[in-house]
């Protein structure tokens, strides 16, 4: 099944079989370690076959529409004491300590605000270096598909859920008596499918399942894009075990997260809104439709782990150094949507808080006397903050921000008085908050992604019975990251804006938002929705077709924006540009030695976004001398500005070889540029025959850039370390490089790609 594809040609393939089986809950517990660049530890999945799951949905027609204000009849489960079992009875070749089984299942594990004590949550983590059979074991077994890639699968085991005291009661047919596969599947779909209003109860027995004993080895095999997962003898979805647990790691290259430094200089490692999403993270199941919850257990040396999860989680203390956290998600969503960053970060708060935020910012976790019948959702059912009076009219969500010690003045100055303000518009455009709370971290600037290139119905090809389905150009880093679709995005929703009115548009959004939180939706719903929400004398000839065929389908600018455009180049900012721009040309031309008398130029201070213009105009010069290079980043500060200004600087500056700004360059391409848009810049500066010595790291990182000696023939110098390396000064390996030697000037493949260069 391994699929090799050319990023320049081919598409980023969905492989899951989310037509056959669908991951109804993940629970994760995992080490996090800064020294090897590497997340170690266990994932269980609890599954529901198709079939089973599209006959429940097809019935559920009044999903969140429950009284579920009352008392809950099944009790709490019962404590956990399930016998420890002896992991190395399973195997002689297999390393790994036993398991640690939760004992507080009976206990509610979160206090008023939402958070759980991580305690009852901080379990061992076991460790194999054993891997099953994965030969050819006949064409009838059921196979799993899961989407994965850069991880290293160590060990996939079916979970005896029925070890778990208490779970036999959700047995609901008499005849299964006797411990079977059919007993403990039933005992997993009647788990998944608890009602809303028992979700606390829900999340204990997913804790305990998690750690129960394995009852038996799957066969699996990976490639570049899957995992796949047998049982033998079983040759449906039905009769597949729907609770498995996998061993696994991920390898330091993997793309899922970045392994870096943050502000400060401490280490950091954070999800970074891959093309890959969280493939290289945990397997899972890729495409959309998988809506999934989940929970996590994750162990770091570090200040702080924050995730995506509902509850701000609070660390408990393991040893010295060594701290655990716990976050869950009540709310399917797909796995894409799982964030994780673990670093050395300070929570900023406010010096002081006026008594209007303390009373509106109250902290609010459902319970079940909290959910009432306030209106029809339409999503599958799940602890709704829409179906709670209390949620509704909160303004404020608990709220934290997190960033590095050095950013504290900037934090307390502006950001942590801008966010209160924008929750509440926020709620008074869109009404409730569809989530409990918002973590706010300040990222390095070497963030890679304006928004998350997830993948959904409208950006997906062909979809197999299977469920497996392909991104149109997913590997392409010069259509990915050009981050076109969301550019667009945001002038097409500009354009509808203005056709319509503030009133008109704000309106729909909030009806929007209300009728379809919760759900998959495509750009053609909204589209719909919208049009059948305004009066025809504002529709003005738009539909959804040639809405699509405008701005969504064809490729450039779109008329209505060109017009616009035309229009802007004569605005008083872009004329201010033009002006500064003859300014520049004329200094250009003038011979070193200048007239005593002759008037110096006064430069007018420019935005940001007029630097930006001002450069690109100056890009398109053939030549500007140093002197004037010296005097424009001196004038403006042009290593100081942001990266959208550095990035247009540093192109004037290979470009003209302007040698005594090469450090510049430098800090652009190490914490500025990942490794999709470093290609594309390094590519531009090889097309102006710029010599370069570059030094990689591991992950193709670049360490620092030099300039090359003037007799020196080396066009461009790499030093690559060898997979595996991780201490400075060891090991290390010069690979040179001539340009001019590479077939068809394919260079880049070479520098990048350690397989070519023998590592």
């Amino acid at each position: 099944m391994d699929i090799q594809l050319d990023p320049a040609r081919d598409d980023l393939p969905l492989m899951a079989n989310t037509s056959h089986i669908l991951v109804k809950h993940y629970v994760l517990d995992l080490d996090v370690d800064f020294e090897s660049q590497v997340i170690e530890g266990t994932i269980v999945l609890f599954l529901e076959d198709g079939k089973r799951f599209k006959k429940q949905n097809s019935s559920v027609e009044e999903a969140c529409q429950s009284e579920s204000n009352k008392a809950c009849k099944f009790g709490m489960p019962e404590p956990c004491h399930i016998p420890v079992t002896n992991a190395r009875t399973f195997s002689s070749e297999m390393e790994y300590n036993d398991f640690a089984i939760c004992s507080k299942g009976e206990k509610d594990t979160s206090d008023k605000d939402g958070n759980h004590d991580n305690q009852e949550h901080a379990s061992g983590i076991s460790s194999s270096k054993y891997c099953c059979d994965t030969g050819n074991h006949g064409s009838e077994d059921f196979l799993l598909v899961l989407d994965c890639c850069d991880l290293s699968v160590l060990k996939v085991e079916e979970v005896d859920v029925a070890a778990v005291p208490g779970l036999e009661k959700f047995t609901r047919s008499p005849e299964l008596t006797v411990v079977s596969e059919e007993f403990r599947n039933q005992i997993v779909h009647e788990l998944v499918t608890l009602p809303a209003n028992r979700w606390r109860e829900q999340l204990d027995y997913y804790a305990c399942c998690s750690q129960a004993p394995g009852c038996g080895e799957l066969l699996f095999d990976t490639d570049t894009w899957s995992l796949q997962i047998r049982k033998t003898g079983a040759q449906t979805a039905t009769d597949f075990p729907h609770a498995i647990r996998i061993w696994y790691k991920t390898k330091p290259e993997g793309r899922s997260v970045t392994w870096t430094s943050d502000q400060s200089g401490r280490p950091c490692v954070y999800t970074v809104g891959s093309p890959i999403n969280n493939r290289a993270l945990f397997p899972c199941q890729e495409p959309p439709v998988a809506m999934s919850t989940w929970q996590a257990t994750v162990r770091a040396a570090a200040s702080f782990v924050l995730m995506s999860g509902e509850n701000s989680a609070k660390p408990t203390q393991l040893w010295e150094g060594c701290s655990s956290w716990y976050y869950y998600v009540t709310m399917p969503m797909p796995a894409s949507t799982f964030t994780i960053a673990v670093g050395y970060w300070t929570e900023m708060k406010m010096e002081t808080c006026s008594s209007n935020d303390l009373a509106t910012e109250r902290p609010f976790s459902p319970s079940e006397a909290d959910f009432r019948h306030v209106g029809v959702c339409s999503h599958m059912e799940y602890p709704c903050r829409f179906q709670n009076a209390s949620a509704t009219t909160q303004e404020i969500i608990p709220h934290r921000v997190f960033a590095p010690v050095c950013l504290t003045g900037a934090c307390q100055e502006t950001l942590l008085r801008l966010i209160p303000p924008c929750l509440s518009a926020a709620h008074s455009i869109l009404g409730t908050h569809p989530f409990s709370r918002l973590d706010v971290l300040i990222v390095p600037a070497n963030f890679p992604s304006l928004g998350m290139a997830r993948p959904s119905k409208d950006k997906t090809g062909h979809t197999s019975d299977s469920g497996a389905s392909v991104i149109k150009h997913g590997l392409n880093p010069e259509k990915i990251f050009m981050q076109v679709h969301y550019l667009k995005g945001y002038f097409l929703l500009r354009f509808l804006t203005k056709r319509l009115g503030d009133e008109t548009y704000f309106s729909f959004l909030r009806k929007f938002v209300h009728t379809f939180h919760g759900q998959l939706i495509l750009s053609q719903d909204f589209l719909q929705m919208l049009l059948e929400n305004i009066p025809e004398e504002k529709r003005l000839e738009l539909s959804v077709e040639n809405i699509y065929q405008d701005w969504l389908e064809s490729s450039g600018i779109p008329k209505p924006l060109q017009r616009e455009r035309r229009a802007g180049a004569e605005c008083r900012l872009a004329r201010q540009v033009r002006a500064e721009v003859t300014k520049w040309i004329r200094v250009n031309r003038r011979p070193r030695k200048r007239k005593r008398r002759e008037k110096e130029d006064v430069f007018e201070k420019l935005l940001p976004d007029q630097l930006v213009l001002l450069l690109e105009h100056l890009l398109e010069q053939k030549t500007l001398s140093p002197r004037t290079l010296q005097s424009l980043q001196r004038t403006y500060h042009l290593q100081d500005q942001d990266a959208e200004v550095r990035h247009r600087w540093c192109e004037l500056i290979v470009k003209h070889k302007f040698t005594k700004a090469y450090k510049s360059v430098e800090r652009f391409l190490q914490e500025d540029q990942e490794r999709p848009q470093r290609d594309s810049f390094i590519r531009l500066l090889l097309a102006w025959g710029t010599r370069l010595e570059l030094t990689l790291d591991i992950k193709g990182g670049i360490m620092w850039l030099l300039k090359p000696s003037a007799h020196s023939p080396v066009h461009v110098l790499v030093l690559l370390f060898p997979r595996g390396w991780s201490q400075p000064g060891t090991h290390k390996r010069q690979i040179l490089v001539n340009a001019a030697s590479l077939p068809g000037g394919c260079l880049l493949p070479w520098i990048w790609s350690g397989a070519a260069l023998g590592f």
